[in-house]
């Protein structure tokens, strides 16, 4: 289990890419800033812009950040942007 900020994320292994995708999706529709780990550690507050596939590889696209390959996310929650994990 990922924590980020001591509250529990949604992690990408235990409900599933799609489900995960799904997660990704709705911050997007709902303009929500989340909280991201990434499998190499990094951790950041971003706010989700776009879900892309492109070549078969699905891409989550931040408004302060390159976009990231959904499978290197390990976990995302919801965050309050005036603060950093």
């Amino acid at each position: 289990m990922y924590y980020l900020r001591g509250v529990g994320a949604i992690c990408q292994d235990v409900v599933g890419r799609c489900g995960f995708i799904d997660v990704l999706e709705e911050a997007v529709l709902v303009h929500r800033h989340v909280a991201v780990a990434l499998r190499d550690g990094t951790r950041f507050i971003d706010l989700v812009v776009d879900v892309v596939t492109e070549n078969g590889e699905d891409y989550a696209c931040f408004r302060s950040r390159e976009r990231v390959p959904v499978t290197e996310i390990a976990a995302a929650t919801r965050a309050d942007p005036h603060r950093h994990p």
